[in-house]
């Protein structure tokens, strides 16, 4: 349980939360919304006692553990695995504590809490994690250090899935994720066993991860039952009940002031007018919801239309060094109202073929035509670094419209989306959407033929995203699409394009089709590293046979250890059953103490029985595979 009680707080004398309250239950995966600058990481570092509100007060479960990605992205020497595995202090310590303890009371504890923790599956499940995120099993053998800043982020978010902690934090996790990734952590949060409190923009990831919506909206939260789409009718309907409800009240009040106005001066009428004037400030006024409309995107379409093709690839190769093609064999057609969106795991070559597309790299070998007046607008993430942090968005555009007059330039400087406070701006005082509004009208401002956008959504709220759907429908020329955001792709392209095992092709399938496309890929992958060859099948040599024997021998001491471990627990837990049993029988607990004693007890009970009926299983199954070792080693003595 999460609990969230008149929390009060402010930055630089601004107010992000007056008195917000909210109570989140143990178990529930919920989306935390608001529009971009209302506070919600914020909230999480609060949550997370990175910061201190100045009000309120902040509860959760006895014991419940809080995890949230560190922001100090790994390093160093040790490998990816290694580094996840060494991030859960608990499991390692009691580990370490292990090979040394010899009281055998706290022997059975510290296996008892190994078991609790999973710990035996601890590099299996990591591993897994990893997949899912995009590391295969060369990349999580391989150093921390190799990796950039993204991947790395990528590793971070693994380490606290692996974690698993009681409340799990995630901000924006899908921005430093690929479509694939995207997706798999869909699934994940799903099944997640605890509860989860995600900050995203991400309208799919919130309409089938999250069961919940916490809406931050004029410094106050909100609970809302269901994913976003739900949450957004709900708060439609909420809207509309609330501009009513006011319109009514305003009504009475004019109605009652009108009367105090026309009677207070007449003595006969003066008891009413000042009953009226006392029921008028007893009205608590109702404040009207807004919409927060975002301000739209406008991209200019361009004069002039090219025949089809208006690009044509024959056989064409494309890298970064000589003899080395990222991609090659590459025959595609786009046409000049072609909406497409490049599939594809990050790494395999999506922003390669972006940069050739927009003339940023020379083809190596094959054809590629194009119309020679082809006017092509990128926009890339990495462009944000490139923005000249000392100019001001009116500034920016007046370098472009220098043969302009200011009122024109401020004209267009507006319909970005800029109000002269921000238009006079430093573009390092902008915010992360502010940022990419501007990138977004440099990519389009000459009206470009073919509009090619990379990761276009990272700094965009919910609202912004649909206003960037809204003017991609409305623009008349060609878009290439790398997105994580599937709604983004799904209300934007027409055109699936995939790139993978090293050339560009056309996919013949939706996006529902690609992503059972990905589940039976990993799924067929699990399986494969499951299978287990037998011996004969492989002809196995004197130094296979040896080593298999080696490792079976070697698996005999950690069984005795369990056999030994789980037996004491077994007898452990049938004495305290046994007392638990006992106390039950006493009349006097029923007659002589408060009923939530009794209550407790027969809970006890109940407790105790499920958890010796567990390790009594663990016992037999520990049994079970001693037994098969030294069956399998006397059936092979050499």
């Amino acid at each position: 349980m999460l609990n969230i009680q008149d929390l009060t707080y402010r930055i630089e004398g601004r107010i992000l939360f007056e008195n917000a309250t909210a109570n989140i239950p143990s178990g529930h995966k919920v989306g935390l919304v608001g529009r971009n600058g209302v506070g919600k990481s914020t909230l999480l570092k609060i949550l997370n006692k990175e910061l201190n509100a100045e009000g309120g007060h902040i509860t959760t479960s006895r014991g419940a553990k809080i995890g949230m990605v560190s922001q100090e992205a790994p390093g160093g020497p040790e490998s990816l695995i290694e580094w996840v595995l060494s991030q859960h202090t608990e499991m390692n310590d009691l580990f370490t504590e292990a090979e040394t303890c010899t009281d055998p009371e706290r022997i059975s504890d510290i296996q008892l809490r190994l078991v609790d923790i999973n710990a035996h599956s601890a590099k299996s499940r990591a591993a897994t994690i990893l997949s899912g995120l995009g590391f295969d099993e060369d990349a999580q053998k391989r150093a921390c250090g190799d990796f950039s800043g993204g991947w790395r982020m990528r590793l971070s978010l693994g380490a606290i899935l692996f974690l698993e902690p009681d409340i799990l934090m995630l901000d924006e996790p899908t921005n430093y994720l690929d479509l694939e990734g995207t997706m798999w952590l869909e699934a994940y949060l799903k099944t997640y066993p605890y509860t989860v409190l995600i900050v995203s923009h991400d309208r799919d990831l919130l309409n089938k991860s999250v069961n919940h919506i916490l809406n931050l909206e004029n410094q106050k939260l909100q609970l809302y039952r269901g994913g976003y789409d739900t949450f957004e009718d709900r708060r439609r309907e909420h809207m509309e009940q609330q501009h009513a409800a006011k319109k009514k009240q305003d009504e009475q009040r004019k109605h009652m002031q009108a009367f105090v106005d026309k009677f207070k001066a007449k003595a006969s009428k003066a008891k009413q007018a000042q009953s009226r004037v006392k029921m008028i400030e007893k009205l608590k006024p109702i404040a009207a919801m807004s919409e927060n409309s975002v301000a739209p995107f406008n991209f200019p379409s361009a004069e002039r239309t090219f025949n089809p093709p208006m690009m044509r690839f024959e056989n064409t190769s494309v890298g970064y060094e000589a003899g080395k093609p990222i991609l090659k064999d590459i025959n595609l057609r786009m046409d000049p109202d072609d909406r497409i969106a490049l599939l594809g795991a990050n790494g395999n070559g999506k922003s390669t073929f972006a940069k050739l597309l927009a003339h940023k790299l020379e083809r190596m070998g094959g054809e590629f035509f194009h119309h020679k007046k082809v006017k092509v607008g990128y926009f890339a993430q990495h462009q944000m670094d490139e923005l000249d942090e000392t100019l001001t968005p009116y500034q920016v555009i007046k370098d472009l419209m220098h043969d302009k007059t200011e009122a024109q330039v401020r004209s267009r400087v507006a319909q970005i989306g800029f109000d002269l406070d921000r238009a006079n701006t430093k573009c390092e005082n902008l915010s992360g959407g502010e940022k990419a509004r501007m990138l977004f009208a440099l990519a389009t401002f000459h009206a470009p033929n073919l509009l090619i956008l990379d990761e276009p959504t990272n700094h965009l709220d919910v609202d912004s995203r649909q206003a960037l759907i809204l003017a991609l429908n409305d623009y008349e020329g060609a878009v290439v699409l790398i997105s994580h955001d599937r709604h983004l792709v799904e209300a934007s392209a027409d055109t699936l394009w995939i790139v993978d095992q090293g050339t560009v092709k056309v996919y013949d399938g939706d996006m529902d089709d690609y992503r059972d496309l990905l589940l039976a890929t990993r799924k067929m992958e699990r399986s494969a590293k499951k299978v287990k060859v037998k011996p004969e099948d492989k002809g196995d040599t004197l130094k296979d046979k040896r080593k298999k024997l080696a490792q079976t021998r070697a698996k005999l001491a950690p069984l005795k250890q369990n056999i030994s471990t789980s037996e004491a627990n077994v007898a452990k837990l049938e004495r305290k059953l046994k007392k638990i049993t006992k106390a039950l029988t006493d009349p006097k607990l029923f007659t002589d103490f408060p009923p939530k004693k009794a209550a407790d007890i027969s809970r006890l009970h109940g407790e105790t029985k499920v958890l010796l009926g567990e390790w009594e299983a663990k016992w037999l199954k520990f049994l079970a595979d001693y037994e098969k070792a030294e069956k399998f080693l006397a059936d092979n003595k050499e």
